[in-house]
């Protein structure tokens, strides 16, 4: 049994769970998801919990278990909580700024690098340096949050570039004198 998809998902209170066949609706106070997920996967809304039962022991299905729950989960922590990702740039004249809903980077290209606004994502810039990124879809803000890091990833000499706060840089010594 997968320790994952056995375990049952809390619903808050707010939030509601509609489904058409196997399409789950989502509805929260942040928002809506939608999602389609495998029919191998019954999920089974009892009061105020999910419960999701595989119906075959097949390898593929088992593996679907517990990545239906997570899915089924981080839906119902969107609409109700949200997720964000805070992102730091670090270098000498590295700043972000907001154009609107989008961003613009200074990241020590010849050019500014533009973020276009992406439909269920917000920017929140703290200071020249910090950058927050939120939604209500797990996905789509790990998703930008990468695009975002993949425009000059952090290097192992100075430790220049975006990177995630959390995220440690090892540092090389580099050539010796």
């Amino acid at each position: 049994m997968s320790r994952v998809g056995k375990k049952p998902i809390v619903i808050p209170a707010g939030v509601e769970i509609t489904n058409e066949g196997n399409v789950y609706t989502v509805k929260g106070p942040k928002g809506t998801l939608t999602r389609e997920f495998p029919k191998e996967i019954s999920i089974k809304i009892e009061g105020n919990e999910i419960v999701l039962e595989r119906e075959s022991e097949e390898k593929v299905v088992r593996s679907l278990h517990g990545t239906t729950r997570a899915n089924l989960n981080n839906m119902v922590v969107g609409v109700s909580e949200g997720f964000s990702k805070k992102l730091e740039l670090v270098g000498v004249g590295y700043r972000v700024q907001a154009n609107g809903k989008g961003l613009t980077l200074s990241l020590g290209y010849s050019h500014p690098v533009e973020i276009a606004p992406i439909d269920g994502i917000t920017f929140v810039v703290e200071g020249n340096t910090k950058l927050k990124v939120e939604g209500i879809d797990r996905q789509l803000v790990g998703q930008i949050s990468a695009n975002i890091r993949a425009k000059r990833p952090p290097e192992p000499y100075k430790g220049k570039g975006v990177k995630y706060s959390d995220e440690v840089i090892r540092r090389k010594e580099g050539k010796k004198g």
